[in-house]
């Protein structure tokens, strides 16, 4: 618990640095037996910047939680 707390501390605070993240995939465009032509596509995965804050504040939770149980 205490090592997700700290995972979810550090994907937080990228978050509200960070509103968005892309990447690249290959796509097949065609397949026609022996032939086949593919194309790179751009994806972007966004979210709202509140969202990074909430992530971080349930890490520190977890963090104070897991302290407490000892």
């Amino acid at each position: 618990m205490k090592i997700f707390g700290i995972i979810l501390i550090l994907a937080g605070i990228f978050m509200l640095f960070s509103s968005s993240f892309s990447f690249t995939t290959k796509e097949k465009v065609i397949d026609a037996g022996p032939i086949q032509i593919s194309a790179d596509k751009k994806r972007e995965v966004q979210w709202p910047t509140y969202a990074g804050g909430i992530v971080t504040a349930v890490g520190v939770i977890m963090l104070v939680a897991a302290q407490k149980k000892k």
